[in-house]
């Protein structure tokens, strides 16, 4: 009989024995449902708060840590503590009480990391106000756009950018990088005025779990951005099933944990940990404002970072810094996670080669999932690096014949289906985009091409639209792109489809040659026609500075296929 892993309330995991289902005369195992098809979490299921009327406010702060630092600046050593840090967020909170922000407003977060993020935040979702947010980078025409299609009425942004975001008709707050409190320090701006607001008020708004607390927004299944809705129980699920959880796992204490935020809050990764979950734990949390190699190494070593939550592009940053002699600084670090984009498994390789003691774990969500799905859990006799993990409690998969539609067992691969707590209330103003992601029985399509093994453990190739279909052969860009980066003249890469008109289309290449080194589009297309089948060939090489990436260190293939437009 196949054993399978088992967690107890201890966080250890151990082998045991289990239920097995049997279909003519085959085996398999008791978190594989034969006659539905559903891949069900092989941990016990967690009692979510039955309260109604329960925020997510109100549950971060219902657990107390005292004097803990909460969030730190990394440059300045700027701290707000637990006990500092709710009376900070009510303050705010009648601050814009007083200016008018009331349940069911739109507020924009427009900010790179900082420690006030979180205060900002909190202190819009206790008015039962809503919060979307957006990468401070963004251009006018998109904040614009964003803006329009969800309401916004606030906004949010750095001091500099005050003036050009008045352009759009709302009301704007400048947010400096650090706030000085002191006797003989007078601020005089609109953002002091409303932390220094009284924090013992009275008013108290009845919210609903199922109260809109967020518009993130996504290129969801489709590529087009689309206004995600997420309510206050999303966010509590969120916290109990993946970060709440993730910390019972293990038997060093949360609050002895010193995270590293360098993963953009405004992304759902980053929001879920280091603005509502770390905080509902205790864990200090060291913010960085805008990533710099060297600004990390020295936050690492200078706070004791336990924690590095990253995206592929950290992940090798990191790797290099320590490649480089920074090791040595960072022996304070237990784990490195990595999510919200695939990485390599030459990334992984190098990392955990050159960092051995710490241990490394890859994610799987969406924004569309409040970022809950798997969670990978190493111990000391099993280390599993290239999977994204176990499916999470209370959550349940689907694996999905894209042609066929019938489901799938153990090492099939096929679109992911999930289902649980965390799943959207759907998109904003467009219910075609959310009939065709969320099925009448509630299951989320993710587009997302994956399998699960025959331990549980999910592994995700390729996003189902990206997928290359040349002469009736479809081909997987990611696996192509492992291929390249294995190359040691090769730092990065990426694969889109060219139209072709007897193919289809074929797979074209965008490199980043190492500094230095002679390559040729031959040497390329060579290199691989060696490792691959012979349809998956690479057809042409186009070599870059870089390879364009979103925040979270996704490829941008809309751009890779705007490059070869303006190239034919």
């Amino acid at each position: 009989m196949a054993t399978f892993l088992k967690t107890h309330g201890n966080g250890k995991v151990e082998k045991n024995p289990s239920k097995t289902h049997y279909q003519n005369g085959k085996s398999f195992p008791f978190w594989y449902d034969v006659e539905t098809g559903i891949y069900s979490s092989k941990y016990p299921s967690i009692k979510l708060p039955e309260n109604p009327f329960l925020d997510v406010v109100s549950f971060i702060f219902s657990h107390k840590h005292g004097e803990v630092k909460a969030l730190v600046d990394s440059i300045s050593g700027i701290s707000i503590s637990y006990s500092e840090l709710y009376p900070m967020v009510k303050s705010m909170a009648n601050g814009l009480h007083q200016r008018g922000v009331k349940q069911g407003d739109v507020v924009l977060i427009l900010l790179p990391n900082s420690i006030y993020f979180p205060v900002i935040l909190l202190s819009v979702l206790s008015l039962g106000a809503i919060v979307t947010t957006m990468n401070p980078f963004s251009s006018l025409f998109e904040i614009k756009k964003q803006a329009l299609d969800c309401g916004v009425t606030l906004a949010f942004t750095t001091n500099d950018k005050v003036d050009k975001l008045s352009t759009l008709g709302v009301s704007v707050i400048g947010v400096p990088e650090i706030l000085v409190f002191s006797s003989n320090y007078c601020e005089s701006s609109d953002f002091y005025e409303l932390i220094s607001r009284d924090p013992n008020w009275d008013f108290k708004p009845k919210i609903s779990q199922q109260d809109t607390a967020a518009i993130l927004y996504s290129s969801g299944t489709t590529g087009a951005g689309k206004g995600v809705i997420l309510t206050h129980g999303n966010f509590i699920a969120m916290m109990e099933l993946f970060v709440r959880f993730e910390a019972s796992q293990y038997e060093y204490l949360s609050i002895e944990n010193v995270y590293l935020a360098v993963v953009p809050m405004f992304h759902v990764y980053g929001l879920s940990l280091f603005v509502m979950g770390l905080l509902s734990l205790g864990t200090t949390v060291v913010v960085i404002r805008k990533f710099n190699a060297d600004e990390m190494v020295k936050a690492i070593e200078k706070y004791g970072v336990t924690h590095f939550p990253t995206v592929p592009p950290l992940l090798m940053a990191l790797t290099r810094r320590a490649k480089d002699g920074a090791s040595s600084s960072m022996k304070s670090l237990k784990q490195v996670s990595c999510g919200a984009a695939p990485v390599s498994t030459k990334s992984i390789e190098d990392f955990v080669r050159t960092l051995p003691d710490v241990d490394f774990i890859q994610g799987y969500g969406m924004t569309e999932s409040t970022a809950i799905a798997t969670r990978g859990y190493n111990t000391e006799k099993l280390h599993n690096y290239s999977s994204v993990g176990l499916l999470a409690p209370n959550m349940q998969a689907k694996v999905v014949d894209w042609i066929t539609g019938s489901t799938l067992p153990p090492n099939c691969m096929g679109e992911l289906w999930l289902f649980g707590p965390g799943l959207m209330k759907g998109y904003l103003n467009n219910v075609e985009a959310t009939k065709s992601t969320i099925d009448g029985n509630g299951w989320l399509h993710t587009g997302d091409i994956a399998y699960f093994d025959e331990e549980g453990y999910l592994y995700v190739i390729d996003r189902l639209k990206e997928i290359i279909k040349y002469k009736g052969f479809q081909i997987a860009p990611a696996d192509l792109e492992a291929v390249l980066v294995s190359h040691p003249d090769i730092i990065d890469a990426a694969v889109t489809g060219a139209r072709d008109e007897e193919a289809g289309e074929i797979p074209v290449a965008f490199v980043v040659k190492r500094d230095g080194r002679e390559l040729s589009q031959a040497d390329v297309i060579d290199f691989v026609s060696k490792q691959v089948a012979p349809y998956k060939k690479i057809r042409r090489v186009y070599f870059r500075a870089s390879i364009p990436r979103s925040a979270a260190g996704k490829i941008l293939r809309k751009e890779l296929r705007n490059l070869l437009t303006s190239k034919l």
